[in-house]
C-alpha cells in the first residue's frame, strides 16, 4: 500500500527524474491526451466563425457616402456583448465595431480603415437596436 501511495504522490508532484521510465510514461500520456482529445469536449471554437455566421444578417452596408472613400454600415447591437453596448460613442465601442467589421465584412478583411463616426439608433423602449458606423478606408 505504501508503494502505491508513493507512486501517486510522485506522479501528482511530478517528482520522477527526467529520463526514468515513469517520467517517459507521463510525458507520453500527456501527449496522447493533447493530440487525441476532441476539440468539442472543450467547446474550443473560433469566435470569428460565430461572428461571421451571424454577421451577414447583422451587418449591412447602407450607404456609399458622398465623401470619396467612406461608407456607412448598420451594425446590429445584438452582435455586441451586452457590456460593450453604449448609448453614446466610446473608445471601447469604436474598437469593438472596428474589430467586428474587419472580421465579418469580406470587403474590409485585410484592409486598413478607420471608424469615423458611430450613431446609436434606439428603439421605442430606449435600448440601442443598432449602430450606424461610418468608416473611411
Amino acid at each position: 500500500m505504501r508503494k502505491l501511495w508513493n507512486g501517486i504522490v510522485h506522479t501528482l508532484f511530478w517528482s520522477y527524474d527526467r529520463g526514468s521510465w515513469p517520467y517517459d510514461v507521463m510525458v507520453v500520456a500527456i501527449l496522447i491526451f493533447v493530440l487525441l482529445t476532441p476539440r468539442k469536449w472543450f467547446a474550443d471554437q473560433p469566435q470569428t466563425s460565430v461572428a461571421a455566421a451571424q454577421g451577414e444578417a447583422m451587418i449591412q452596408r447602407i450607404a456609399e457616402n458622398d465623401v470619396p472613400g467612406t461608407r456607412t454600415y448598420r451594425l446590429s447591437a445584438a452582435i455586441l456583448a451586452p457590456n460593450k453596448r453604449a448609448h453614446k460613442p466610446t473608445p471601447e465601442l469604436e474598437a469593438e465595431t472596428h474589430e467586428i467589421l474587419g472580421g465579418s465584412v469580406e470587403e474590409l478583411k485585410g484592409q486598413t480603415f478607420q471608424v469615423l463616426q458611430i450613431d446609436p439608433v434606439q428603439g421605442e423602449d430606449g435600448s440601442v437596436q443598432y449602430y450606424h458606423v461610418r468608416i473611411k478606408f
